[in-house]
């Protein structure tokens, strides 16, 4: 883990308040699991508390990577105004990020996300497809007015959508897709989902006892190193005891936690 100022090499809105940031820095280093997170200081002397944002892709070779996020608050307004060669206060690269050893060539891993928990799913894609695994990415919107990385998705596997307003693909919330696509494909050698606790939950339910079952949480938290525990949440084996997203997670194993 670093804290350094990178700089915004590029920013654009790829939908109606979601914005794709490419950043550049030494710490890209260090960056080497898809799903781990940084931690942004807002450039706004009264904001004092970072913002956890995922990592959507990690370039190594250009020493950058790119972060997705979405205006819902004074921070990531503020963070949407940066422009080029603006410098970023950041620490990371944190979290465990998603286990794939396991993953083989032509395994079928079913890639599940849900708004703006879609995008660490990205660099999990890639990495995926660089293992040779036939994917299938079910991606739940609110509407086709906010779906994004269409085509990035496409060319990595075979990509379902569902909008709640039924605007793009099919209709309903992404638990229903799943239960279409489970009859179509082989059983999953792993399956892997970020998105809001509601989709976490179904995924759950439906992968029951399945042994390779990756969730992503998402909680506000403080300090992002495992200092403040204001990330926690209950262990399912013995929810006397709190687990720390920030540095025990964000990625937990089915069963592991209570959702």
């Amino acid at each position: 883990m670093l804290q350094e100022m990178m700089t915004v090499v590029n920013q654009k809105e790829i939908a109606p308040d979601i914005f794709e940031m490419t950043l550049s820095g030494e710490l890209v280093k260090e960056m080497t699991k898809p799903g781990q997170f940084i931690h942004i200081r807002i450039p706004r002397s009264d904001l004092l508390m970072r913002r956890p944002i995922s990592l959507a892709e990690i370039d190594h070779s250009n020493h950058t990577c790119k972060i997705i996020y979405r205006t819902d608050g004074e921070g990531t307004t503020v963070l949407s105004q940066l422009k080029q060669n603006d410098l970023l206060d950041v620490l990371g690269p944190l979290g465990n990020g998603f286990e794939i050893e396991m993953v083989a060539p032509g395994d079928v891993v079913y890639v599940i996300g849900g708004g703006i928990g879609i995008p660490p799913l990205y660099q999990l894609g890639k990495e995926l497809f660089a293992k040779g695994a036939t994917i299938y990415f079910l991606n739940g919107f609110a509407s086709k007015e906010v779906v994004y990385y269409e085509e990035e998705f496409k060319k990595l596997g075979e990509l379902f959508i569902a909008t709640d307003d039924g605007s793009c693909s099919i209709k309903g919330h992404v638990g229903n897709l799943m239960e279409e696509i489970v009859l179509q494909t082989k059983t999953p050698k792993a399956v892997f989902a970020c998105g809001p606790s509601g989709l976490l939950r179904s995924v759950e339910e439906r992968f029951d006892n399945h042994p390779h079952v990756y969730l992503s949480m998402e909680e506000r938290m403080a300090c992002g190193i495992g200092a403040c525990y204001a990330c926690v949440c209950p262990s399912k084996k013995d929810p006397a005891k709190n687990k720390k997203v920030c540095d025990e997670g964000p990625i937990f194993k089915s069963g592991e936690v209570i959702i």
